[in-house]
């Protein structure tokens, strides 16, 4: 498989998941994040990926910085938005604060949003025959609400509909848009909460009876990035075990 991927937050966790999967399918991959380049985590990324993988420094709520971003990285077949940024806080949604709320929709919403656009209007201005994609990493907090992190719900729940825009907007132009709704996923950052979900994954929560792993969501992506599924176009698709299919 040939092409060039952005992926943001791709040196840990989802991102990393992905990133190993287009790499190992041959895709040159550059990732984006707010970690400096000698983070430990940007280190071990670059480390484990083929040779020429690079790594470039963008904070996503930082909007004015994208055209910077886009310029390094050249000419991409594939932008996958999967850096996010959680609840600053868990609590009563009586009790948000605004820091909280707007933090999550400055990078989740906001600065996704400018990315994505700003990548649609360069593979629009590029004439080569590539398939191309752009692949929105949402959450199934897009569908299934948490009182005590409702801003982070919000903002996936913006997000899905930003995925379904785009869809439109591109379809004619032989560019996917594809929306990934994980479920619980084991990353660093549902770390802190390892012992809360394992209790309820036991009980049943996840259909599936175990967490999800970055390589789950690694192996949906292939056949979106290929153009296999091209005429499914705007599909939202949940990789979570079963997680959010309704139950009685």
């Amino acid at each position: 498989m040939t092409g060039h991927a952005l992926i943001t937050g791709g040196q840990q966790g989802i991102g990393l998941g992905i990133a190993r999967a287009l790499a190992g399918a041959g895709m040159r991959v550059t990732l984006a994040a707010e970690q400096a380049e000698d983070a430990p985590a940007v280190g071990a990324a670059l480390a484990e990926l083929p040779p020429g993988t690079r790594y470039l420094r963008h904070d996503l709520a930082e909007t004015d910085g994208i055209g910077r971003l886009l310029a390094a990285v050249g000419p991409l077949t594939t932008l996958v938005c999967n850096a996010g940024v959680p609840a600053m806080r868990r609590g009563d949604l009586l009790e948000m604060q605004a820091d909280s709320f707007d933090r999550c929709m400055d990078v989740n919403l906001r600065g996704t949003f400018f990315l994505a656009q700003a990548v649609a209007r360069a593979m629009l201005a590029d004439t080569s025959a590539e398939y191309r994609s752009l692949i929105f990493v949402t959450s199934v907090s897009a569908v299934m609400a948490s009182p005590e992190r409702a801003e982070y719900c919000i903002s996936k729940a913006g997000a899905s509909m930003m995925a379904q825009n785009f869809a439109l907007r591109l379809a004619g132009e032989g560019i996917g848009v594809f929306e990934l709704r994980p479920g619980i996923i084991a990353t660093p950052m549902t770390e802190g909460v390892r012992d809360r979900y394992d209790a309820r994954i036991a009980g049943g929560l996840v259909p599936a009876g175990r967490w999800g792993e970055p390589a789950d969501i690694g192996r949906v992506v292939l056949p979106l990035v290929r153009g296999e599924m091209a005429f499914a176009t705007g599909a939202a698709i949940a990789v979570d075990g079963g997680l959010s299919v309704p139950r009685l």
